[in-house]
Order: C-alpha cells, then sequence, then structure tokens
C-alpha cells in the first residue's frame, strides 16, 4: 500500500503473488513483526492484537487519514472509520461496522477507537454533543465490561455477550443520539464456572472496592472464595486486573451515565443477593426438601426487600395453577437445586438488561427527526467470535451459529457489492467459485429440521425427556446431512462420545459439542413464583425488572420461547438489519496465548484466519479482476508513467488518457475499462506499477524540488528588488517630508530673538542623522557669528578667552560659567588688592623691562605646595610670555625667573568648584597651587586661569594645550610623581595641602 516498503510486505492480501495459507501467514506474521498490526483485504481491515501502546492513534494520525481514501495512506483502522462516516454522510445510507474475532483479539479496543476516531473528525459546532454521546458509550464500555466480562482460560477480559452499538447523526453529519443492542449473555457463568476461571468482574470488584459502609450494608465479607458462585474456578484474583481500582471506575461510570444512587444501590443488592443465593443448601426432611440455612434467605430478603417466608416457599416449592385451580408443589433436591440456580441466572440477566435499558433512555434520539430531515446511522457490532474449547456447550453452539449468519452475510454482501460493480461498470461478470455456508445455516435454524427446531420439541415433550433422547432425535432426523455427525452416525470417530457428543462441520473447522444441559439451557425456565417475588419487592428499581411478575396467579401462564430460538431470532433480526446497511469489517486476530507483544502464535493464528475465512475473502475479491480504481485516481496517481499524460494530458477524457498511458507501458492484456473505472486483472500488474512509480518518484521529487527552489528564488528576488526600491522611495519621501518640516520651523529664524536656540529639531529619519547632525553644527555656527556681529570690538577678547575655557572644560567642569567679567589682572585692582597693589604693580613693570612682556593677562593670591609638601602664600602672574611665582611678602619679589610659555605642557583642575590648578613644567617640577584671597570672597577664577593659559598657548605653534579635568590629578614635584586629592567635607578658612602618604597629597579648600 501508499508509503510502505516492501520489507514491511504486503498492505492488502488481495496482492499476493500466490494465494495460499502458507503465503498468508508469512504476511501476516511479517507485518506483526514490524508493528504493522493492520492489513487490508479490499476494504475489510485485518487487525492483529499489538498487546502494546502504539503511537499511531494521535491527532496528527487522524489528519492524515480525514477524508483520505483507502489506497492514500497505509493500512489503519482511520481509514475504514472514515470510509464508513463519508458513505454515511455522503450519500445518506446506513453504514455498519462489524467487528469479529475470538476472546482476547482487541475487539473492544477497536470498537473504542472507531468510536474516538468518528468524536475527532465530526463538526466542531457539534462536539459537545459527539462527546456526549460517545462519552455515554464510553462510558457504557466501562459499565458492560464489568457486568458482562469475565476472565476465561484464554483472555482475562472476555466479553461473554454480543454488542450491537448505533450512532445516529442528523443531515449534517452530526451526532444526536444512540442505541445499544446485547446478545446471549453468558449466565450460566453465574452459577459455574471452569478451573482457572472467574464469574463475572463485577463480583469481584464489588468485594474487593466498596467502602466498608457498604459491605456492611450489604451484610458481605471481602474474600471471594466465602461464596459459593465466585470460588469454583479458584481463580479470585487476576494480576492484569485491578478490581478495587475498576470498582471506583464502574461507579463513577454509573453516576456520569445518570443512574441515580436508588439505581446504583439496587445493583450492588442484586449482587450480593446472588452471592447469598449460591450458598444456600438443601436438606431432606421427612418428604420435603427445606433450606437448611436460614441465614442466607434471611439476608438475600432484606437485600431484595422482599418477605422472609415469601423467599422460603419459593425456594422450597411452586405454584402450579390449572383450570381455575392453584396447586403448591414441594421441590424434590434437584427441582429446588434448579430453581435456585435459575433464579439467580435470571436475575443477573434481567439486571444487565436493565442497565442497557437504562443507557439507551439516555442515549436515546432527542431531536425531531421530521422536522430535523432524514436521520442516518453508524452500526459497531463487536460480537463474540468463533469459539472451540474442549467443553463446547449450548452458548458455544449459539455462538458458532451467530458466526456462520455473519460469514454467510459477509461472502454474499462481498459478492452482491462485486456483481453490482461489474454490472455498473459494464464488466463482464464471472460465476466465482466459494464455499456457501448456507447449508450449515439452515442445519441449525430450519423449522422442523434444524437443531434448534429439534431441541424446542424435545423441551416441549411431556414426560422424561434427556439430553440423550434429544442426540438421539438429531441422529434419526439429520443423519442424511453431510455436515452432521455422531458416533451413531460414524462408529469409527472415536473422538465422539456416545449418547453425549455431536458434531458440526462449520466453515471454519470441526466443533465437537456436548449435549449435556442442552435441554435446561435451552429451557431456561424460571418458575413463575420467583417473578412474583421480584415485582412485589418494595424496591421500586426490581419491580420495574419483573413487569411479567404482575400475572394472576390463577392465571396459566403459556410457555415461554426457548433461549435457541430466541437467539435465533435475533440472528436473523440482526443479519436483516445489517443486510440493509453499508457493511464494513474489522477481523481480529490473537497473537499468542502469553499477551506477548513478540510472539507470534502461527498455530492459533492459523486457526483463526480458518475460522474468520479470510482466505475465502481474499478469494473472493480476487476473483475476476483484483483491483479497481476510478480513472481519475488512477491517473493522479500513475501519470508520471507515461509522456501523454506528464504532467497533465491533452486527451478528450481521463478514460482516453488512461488508455494512452496502459498502451504506452505495454500493460493492456491485464486490463478492462469500466464507464468510470479501471480494472486490473492480477495483484501482479498493481505490484509492477507501484515498483516504476516507485522508481520515478525519486526523481520527481527532485525535479519539483529544482523547480519549486528556483520559482522561490525568482520570486525572492523579485520581490527584494521591489522591496528595495520601495525602501529608497520611502526614505527619499521621509526625507523630503523632514527636509520641509524643519525648513517650516526655521521660516525667518533670522529674525527671531534666538536666532532658532528654542528650536526644537524633529528625529531625523536614519538615513538623515548625519546630515543632520552636520546641519545643527551649521546652525550653531551661523547663530555663534551672528551673536559675534553684536558683540562690541572691545569685548571680543574676553569673549574669546571664554571660548577657549569653553572648549576645555564644558561638561567637564561644575558651574565653571559664572555671569561675571573677567577682568584677569586682579593683582592690580585696588579692590581687590588694596594695600599692594601699587606695590604690584611697581613690581610688574620691573619685569616687563627685564623680560619685556606686554602686559599681565591674569594675576592672583595663591597657596602653593612645594616639593617637601610644605605651603606658602604666593601670587601667581602670567603675561604673554611667562608664567611667574611672587613672594607678596617680600613686595612681590619674584621667587626665581620666570617660565616661559613654551615649557607649560599642560594644565589640571578638579571638577569641583574649588580653585586647584596645576601648571605643568616641562622639564620642572609643576605649580600646585590654590586661588586664594579673592573679591568677592571665593570667586572661581581657575576657570579663568585655564582659558587664558589655553588662548596664549594655542597660538604658539598651533599646538592646542591638553588640559585635564578630574578629582584625582597628577603632578610632578622633587622629580616624582604624587596624586592631589580633594576633601570637600572641610570648610577651612585658607586651603592648605596636606600630606597623606608619600605620594598622596590632599587639598582642603572651601568650595565656591
Amino acid at each position: 500500500m501508499s508509503f510502505e516498503g516492501p520489507e514491511f510486505g504486503k498492505g492488502d492480501f488481495v496482492l499476493l503473488d500466490d494465494l495460499t495459507i502458507e503465503e498468508f501467514m508469512q504476511n501476516l506474521q511479517l507485518r506483526f513483526e514490524k508493528c504493522r498490526i493492520y492489513t487490508y483485504i479490499g476494504e475489510v481491515v485485518v487487525s492483529v492484537n499489538p498487546y502494546k501502546s502504539m503511537n499511531i492513534y494521535s491527532p496528527e494520525t487522524i489528519r492524515d487519514y480525514k477524508n483520505r481514501e483507502f489506497w492514500e495512506r497505509p493500512p489503519h483502522i482511520y481509514a475504514l472509520a472514515d470510509a464508513a462516516y463519508k458513505t454515511m454522510k455522503r450519500y445518506l445510507k446506513d453504514t455498519c461496522i462489524v467487528i469479529s474475532g475470538e476472546s482476547g483479539a482487541g475487539k473492544t479496543e477497536a470498537s473504542k477507537i472507531i468510536m474516538n476516531y468518528i468524536t475527532a473528525i465530526t463538526n466542531a459546532s457539534s462536539r459537545h454533543e459527539i462527546e456526549r454521546v460517545t462519552g455515554i458509550l464510553l462510558k457504557s464500555n466501562i459499565i458492560l465490561e464489568s457486568f458482562g466480562n469475565a476472565k476465561t482460560n484464554r483472555n482475562d477480559n472476555s466479553s461473554r455477550f454480543g454488542k450491537y452499538m448505533d450512532i445516529n447523526f442528523d443531515f449534517k453529519g452530526d451526532p444526536i443520539g444512540g442505541h445499544i443492542n446485547n446478545y446471549l449473555l453468558e449466565k450460566s457463568r453465574v452459577v459455574h464456572q471452569q478451573l482457572g476461571e472467574r464469574n463475572f468482574h463485577s463480583f469481584y470488584q464489588l468485594l474487593a472496592g466498596a467502602n466498608e459502609q457498604l459491605i456492611k450494608e450489604l451484610h458481605l465479607s471481602r474474600d471471594p472464595s466465602a461464596f459459593t458462585y465466585t470460588s469454583q474456578g479458584q481463580a479470585n484474583s487476576v494480576r492484569s486486573i485491578d478490581d478495587k481500582k475498576t470498582h471506583r471506575e464502574v461507579v463513577a461510570a454509573l453516576r456520569a451515565a445518570g443512574f441515580t444512587d436508588e439505581e446504583q444501590k439496587t445493583l450492588f443488592k442484586i449482587l450480593a443477593a446472588i452471592l447469598f443465593l449460591g450458598n444456600i443448601e438443601f436438606e431432606k426432611k421427612g418428604d420435603s426438601v427445606v433450606v437448611s440455612k436460614m441465614d442466607y434467605v434471611k439476608k438475600i430478603a432484606s437485600l431484595l426487600s422482599v418477605e422472609e417466608k415469601d423467599l422460603q416457599d419459593c425456594l422450597q416449592s411452586r405454584v402450579v395453577a390449572a383450570r381455575g385451580e392453584v396447586i403448591s408443589k414441594s421441590h424434590d433436591m434437584k427441582d429446588a437445586v434448579y430453581g435456585r440456580d435459575a433464579f439467580a441466572k435470571a436475575m443477573y440477566e434481567r439486571m444487565f438488561c436493565f442497565l442497557v435499558e437504562r443507557i439507551n433512555e439516555i442515549l436515546e434520539v432527542k431531536q425531531d427527526i421530521v422536522r430535523y430531515g432524514k436521520s442516518t446511522l453508524i452500526g459497531v457490532l463487536d460480537i463474540y467470535g468463533f469459539e472451540i474449547f474442549d467443553n463446547n456447550s449450548f452458548e458455544q453452539f449459539c455462538i458458532n451459529y451467530c458466526n456462520e449468519k455473519l460469514q454467510q452475510l459477509f461472502i454474499e454482501l462481498v459478492l452482491k457489492q462485486e456483481q453490482e460493480e461489474y454490472y455498473n461498470e459494464g464488466i463482464t461478470w464471472q460465476n466465482i467459485d466459494y464455499f456457501n455456508n448456507q447449508i450449515i445455516c439452515e442445519l441449525v435454524e430450519q423449522s422442523h429440521k434444524g437443531i434448534i427446531a429439534i431441541c424446542d420439541e424435545a423441551c416441549l415433550n411431556v414426560g422424561k425427556v434427556t439430553d440423550a433422547m434429544f442426540l438421539e432425535a438429531m441422529d434419526n432426523k439429520l443423519k442424511t446431512h453431510a455436515h452432521f455427525s455422531s458416533r451413531r452416525k460414524d462408529p469409527k470417530n472415536k473422538d465422539l462420545a456416545h449418547d453425549q457428543d455431536f458434531q458440526i462441520v462449520h466453515y471454519a473447522g470441526d466443533v465437537k459439542y456436548s449435549v449435556d444441559g442442552f435441554l435446561d439451557k435451552n429451557k431456561d425456565q424460571l418458575f413463575q413464583d420467583f417473578k412474583r417475588l421480584l415485582y412485589n419487592s418494595k424496591n421500586q428499581v426490581l419491580t420495574k425488572m419483573w413487569p411479567e411478575g404482575a400475572q394472576s396467579i390463577r392465571e396459566v401462564t403459556k410457555r415461554p420461547l426457548t433461549a435457541g430460538t430466541l437467539f435465533k431470532t435475533s440472528m436473523i433480526a440482526l443479519v436483516q438489519k445489517l443486510n440493509t446497511k453499508e457493511p464494513y469489517y474489522v477481523r481480529c486476530i490473537k497473537p499468542n496465548e502469553l499477551k506477548s507483544p513478540v510472539q507470534f502464535d502461527y498455530k492459533r493464528c492459523k486457526h483463526q484466519v480458518n475460522y474468520l475465512g479470510l482466505l475465502e475473502n481474499v478469494r473472493v475479491r480476487r476473483a475476476g479482476y483484483a483491483n479497481r480504481q476510478p480513472y481519475l485516481r488512477f491517473l493522479q496517481r500513475y501519470k508520471m508513467l507515461s509522456s501523454f499524460t506528464w504532467p497533465n494530458h491533452q486527451c478528450s477524457s481521463d478514460q482516453e488518457a488512461v488508455q494512452a498511458l496502459v498502451t504506452d507501458i505495454q500493460l493492456e492484456d491485464d486490463i478492462a475499462y469500466g464507464k468510470t473505472k479501471i480494472f486490473i486483472r492480477t495483484p501482479k500488474t498493481l505490484v509492477d506499477l507501484e515498483e516504476r512509480r516507485a522508481q520515478l518518484i525519486p526523481h520527481l521529487v527532485i525535479l519539483i524540488q529544482k523547480m519549486w527552489r528556483g520559482g522561490l528564488a525568482r520570486m525572492r528576488y523579485r520581490r527584494t528588488i521591489a522591496m528595495y526600491k520601495i525602501m529608497n522611495r520611502y526614505k527619499l519621501y521621509k526625507m523630503r517630508c523632514y527636509l520641509l518640516e524643519m525648513s517650516q520651523k526655521f521660516q525667518g529664524v533670522s529674525r527671531r530673538a534666538d536666532l532658532g536656540k528654542g528650536i526644537v529639531w524633529t528625529k531625523p529619519p536614519a538615513v538623515l542623522e548625519e546630515l543632520v547632525q552636520h546641519m545643527k553644527m551649521i546652525h550653531l555656527k551661523w547663530r555663534a557669528g551672528k551673536i559675534v556681529t553684536r558683540i562690541p570690538k572691545s569685548d571680543w577678547p574676553a569673549v574669546e578667552l571664554r571660548c577657549a575655557a569653553y572648549e576645555v572644560l564644558h561638561g567637564k567642569r561644575n558651574n565653571w560659567l559664572k555671569r561675571r567679567q573677567w577682568q584677569g589682572n586682579y593683582l592690580a585692582l585696588q579692590n581687590e588688592n588694596q594695600s599692594a597693589a601699587a606695590v604690584f604693580t611697581s613690581r610688574v613693570n620691573q619685569l616687563r623691562s627685564k623680560d619685556k612682556f606686554s602686559e599681565v593677562k591674569f594675576s592672583a593670591h595663591v597657596r602653593k605646595v612645594n616639593k617637601n609638601n610644605k605651603c606658602e602664600d604666593r601670587a601667581l602672574v602670567v603675561t604673554d610670555r611667562h608664567v611667574y611665582k611672587l613672594n607678596p611678602a617680600k613686595t612681590y619679589k619674584p621667587m626665581r625667573a620666570g617660565v616661559p610659555l613654551q615649557k607649560v605642557k599642560g594644565v589640571s583642575v578638579s571638577s569641583g568648584s574649588d580653585q586647584l590648578l596645576i601648571i605643568h613644567i616641562e622639564g620642572a617640577d609643576d605649580l600646585v597651587l590654590c586661588i586664594q584671597k579673592t573679591n568677592p570672597e571665593y570667586d572661581d577664577r581657575a576657570p579663568e586661569a585655564v582659558g587664558v593659559l589655553v588662548k596664549l598657548l594655542s597660538g604658539h605653534g598651533g599646538n592646542h594645550l591638553p588640559v585635564h579635568v578630574g578629582d584625582q590629578l597628577q603632578c610632578t614635584l622633587g622629580g616624582k610623581s604624587k596624586t592631589i586629592s580633594i576633601d570637600r567635607k572641610s570648610s577651612p578658612v585658607t586651603p592648605n595641602f596636606r600630606k597623606m602618604t608619600g605620594t598622596l597629597l590632599t587639598l582642603s579648600a572651601t568650595a565656591q
């Protein structure tokens, strides 16, 4: 099939090269070992239980199979569920999915997977309703598994009943309700189990999981071995089942499904009553049979809400009505035991039917079909598979009859579908040889002559009729039937016991049945006294379960239909129901008895393949033409095989294109052409087509990738070019907008008082950022020029001095540019140096005559520190040629010759408002000073001194004087490098330098 390589075998058994059981089994085993649990037979799904969790049911997988055809994806049960849903929705046809297989093959799990898929693909708008419906159906699985499943020697969770579920949909394909039918509950298990088996799960779950209060209320003990009905198989616990946990899940499911507290408690009371009923024993007392221990009778009467005396009478005797008279007839020991067991079985069966009825009431379709249009449905049949045990009795007989009916229906429907398809497509129909099991169905169900009719006749006879007499009647009436055998008919068959066994040749193989108990199980008789007893219970739930108990005690009751007849009728009705629907099939196979995910028991699987009729199914499907496909689908899958159809054909129709393709690849001898489909005779031709396609696919993939990548590249190139054009246009547009905006802002700027200083520059586009910076600089220079033209010529030197200081201090020193006039030669001013201004002026004149400088640019009193860390008061004088250090105490006598400006290599000041000034001298100690004794006091003059030096030095050689601003400044004193830091915490009257370490000095001065 699609997307699976040859290493996984054939995804469809129809494609096998040789149709033999060996080839079939080899393919089945290979796929199981490769974890491919699903395989097709046409549109039938064969499922092998993997006995492990598999990651093939995810939401992604659901999307892969939604609205796909069978052949488009690897085999999966989702494909079948999708096909059933599409047929129902598109064509408004009722569909059904028949799931069959033996106990433990995964039938129930398959039905859950199908319902989950349908839940996932329905309309999201109706998801709530589908979740309600499928939720109740899934909850019902938990409930019905508890009450209808049991541990057998083959399966720990074996379904002991058949189940048919309907999901109803409206015309839009949305779910609106559902319904469940149950078939042939194995109620004999209630009173008897084989060694190694258990009673129904519900008993053990109640004993293990009920709380202490409920156990006490039901008078129970938790040990299953304390009760006869739960201890016969000696297998009270199952390793794979947690009874305690499952009981909690069952209670939760009952509550979620809508069961009332009273109904739930009644169910548990019935279970407890049945357990106590099994412990009742009888003894002879004179001519009568009586209950040996009344304790159990008292408990049962309390649980069932009936009178203890009435229950005792029912167990010990029965009332017979004849011609208006009522006679009480005491039981013998056999009748008493039979009545007790029949009562237990009937209560359990009626309780199980009550569960199904209540679930159906909750699932009932609520919408008015006439108003909302036609209702369609999908049915899911989860029915028991063919059973062959060491000891086969009445139950196995009915189950195998059911499988015969379903196999007959299956073959007929498959043949019918094939024949109709051939007729509709105009293909000549060929008769197909196959085994028709109609003769076996008639052997069982034929009126007057069938086994069920013979059994009914024996049950109706007056007098004592035994099972051996029933076998003798069959020998007489069926002695010529080819599919019936017994020891009397075939004395050489030593496997059949005299007067006990008979054998039927089923389509799946020979099965030996024991007639022991056949008549009693077929009669399925329950004395009317028990029905009246429960009808008159004070528990209204029990009363509703037994409406026939309302019949008068004097009324003569008709003999009820036998179990065999009822089952035959229900099977005929089921087949008729399925016959009106479009069927889909899931055949489940159990790979081994050990529940191992790796073991494939060849013999067991071969046996199941035989009794499921899978080889017969393949044979019918392969007869005539093994494969057929609509012309369009065939072209879509194989058109690359011919140049006439690749990449697209030019023919007038798809059929003509398919014919051209088939002729081109020379396969016309194995092909037939229908009206809408092409028919392929042998699997080999289909395999050949797939192999040719698989060889071309890699080349086509590379070609498509190449073309697609080239197309993508060209598309991306065109988009890129267009993008850049748009970007360029947009940039130009943004630039024009920005420039227009700024031009409007600067309109008339020369007439504004601030010359545009207050104009806010809008953030420019990224492409204009550099240009805008230049524009800002141009504006600043223009504005500066305008401002300068307004300054008198006499003030230009002062402006130039401030500009020089601005360039080196702006942004580095705090609050340095204060509104005051820089006067430069402060020591010559009378208000600054009242007592010594004349002395200072005289000394300066002497220095001018000596050193030939033009004027004093800056002078001030300073506090100086020398190389020995001693502080002295001095005067600083900066001229246009030298820097002098004078002693004020000695009439401003120079301390030494002036330092030529050429030797000043830098200036340092602090970032604060203190007056520290360091003048770095090339080849000598630096001048480390702090300006003091200013008027006004603490005037900030260090920036002015820096401006003077920078302006003077910028004229020498065109170099700019380095200026360093910081909190810790470096200097050279006594040939050593020292650090000057500022102590801003103290505020001395006179600034002073203090030695901290050998290389660290601290200036303590008052901040300006």
